[in-house]
């Protein structure tokens, strides 16, 4: 028998002498931005003309960008802002531009210590008040006599979680400095974003508008063979693997970030199986690996209370009730908590968890009425117990929770089929 050493050698072996697939990997991956973005001509004139007077110093018009998951809002935004950045340099003006991820930002702090960072303001992990923050902020933006684009991409998230209060903050600034400007750009994926602003922060926040329809599967077709020329080495891509990667990724709303990664993996899968060609076989095999990998991936980093939250949800489903309302959902998660000796969190802190889930496309909310007694929101999983029970068999404490007896529950009245539990 060999030893482990050489089970590696055989591995590495087998790679350097298999088929050769990719010339640059990177060029499939959704954040490279090439030098041409076909079919977004349009989307970059129109935003290239707004931001054109920061070239001359002045500071240019917030811009709200709409559009759904994968339709190049970040990429054009990236393209545009290099490009002036690169002209900016040539011309002597003075201009930086800071790009914020909302979402993976997480919190009203960390947004603000980039954007300090950013004007090389060094900002402490955690320990001051964001009010604090915000002032020195201002203060270092205004001595380094300068303009800021900050770009806050999947601002809805931010909005949704935390509310508009740091919008409003940032877009006031300008009042308060004499020798800077900054101006913002938000990148939605939600078109009913502006719902969640308040009318003052609307009217100044959206002073210019651009949306991005989703792609079509001609569109996709373009996309991905302009990026297949940069990333594999000629003839390993097969005209069926193209047009099908395509058409997968146009059925879910033109999303060409989901193009691309079909089209990615399915080359992986093949480079790996020591297969000269990417085929049409590849890209089904790639369908199910991503979706049932990112699904996984993110149910195992999830928090312990969000994943209270979900075994309590997963619980309610099994027990025949789909559509409970976030009181009831609360009542399971504390009677979960109990049962492990945790401290619950509060109700206001679980809805704005149970808001991240269904951001992430794990539960899906839905807002109604209940007459003179207000509002609530229907919560249902939107994805199957299975995924759930797979990706949580190796977890004890996971799986403890998805043992849990439906009849130790408070909030047992919950379920339809109570007298089978």
């Amino acid at each position: 028998m060999g030893s482990k050493e050489d089970v590696l050698d055989d591995v590495f072996n087998a790679f350097l002498k298999g088929s050769n697939i990719f010339k640059n990997r990177e060029a499939m991956r959704p954040d490279y931005i090439p030098s041409y973005l076909p079919h977004r001509e349009e989307q970059i004139k129109q935003l290239g003309s707004i931001l054109a007077p920061v070239l001359r110093g002045f500071r240019g018009s917030n811009i709200l960008i709409y559009g759904q998951t994968g339709t190049g809002k970040t990429a054009v935004i990236k393209y545009i802002l290099d490009r002036i950045l690169q002209k900016t340099g040539e011309i002597g003006t003075n201009l930086n531009f800071c790009y914020i991820n909302c979402r993976l930002a997480g919190t009203i702090y960390r947004i603000l210590a980039m954007l300090c960072s950013n004007i090389g303001l060094d900002i402490p992990f955690t320990g001051l008040a964001t009010t604090e923050v915000l002032e020195r902020f201002k203060v270092e933006l205004d001595a380094k006599k300068t303009l800021i684009i900050a770009v806050l991409d999947e601002i809805d998230s931010l909005i949704k979680l935390h509310g508009d209060a740091l919008i409003y903050d940032l877009i006031r600034i300008n009042e308060n400095i004499k020798n800077s400007k900054i101006s913002i750009i938000g990148i939605s994926n939600d078109l009913r974003f502006k719902d969640f602003l308040d009318p003052r922060v609307l009217s100044s926040l959206s002073e210019e508008e651009v949306v991005f329809r989703p792609y079509s599967a001609p569109e996709l077709i373009d996309i991905l063979f302009e990026r297949s020329k940069i990333s594999f080495v000629s003839d390993v891509l097969s005209k069926g693997a193209l047009n099908l990667s395509a058409a997968l990724a146009a059925s879910e709303h033109g999303d060409a970030r989901r193009a691309l990664d079909l089209l990615r993996v399915a080359a992986e899968i093949t480079e790996r199986a020591g297969e000269p060609k990417i085929e049409e076989v590849h890209v089904r095999k790639a369908q199910k690996k991503i979706e049932h990998d990112r699904v996984s991936f993110f149910l195992k980093v999830l928090p312990l209370h969000s994943k209270i939250i979900l075994c309590g949800i997963y619980l309610i489903k099994k027990g025949n009730l789909d559509n409970a309302i976030t009181g009831e959902i609360y009542d399971v998660y504390q009677e979960l908590c109990g049962y492990l000796g945790v401290t619950p969190l509060t109700q206001r802190r679980v809805s704005s968890l149970i808001n991240e889930l269904d951001i992430n496309g794990i539960l899906n909310t839905k807002l109604v009425s209940l007459g003179r007694y207000g509002r609530t929101r229907k919560i249902r999983l939107d994805i199957s117990l299975s995924v759930i029970k797979e990706t949580y068999s190796d977890d004890p404490l996971t799986l403890q929770l998805m043992n849990y007896s439906l009849k130790q529950f408070t909030g047992k009245k919950l379920f339809k089929n109570k007298d089978d539990y």
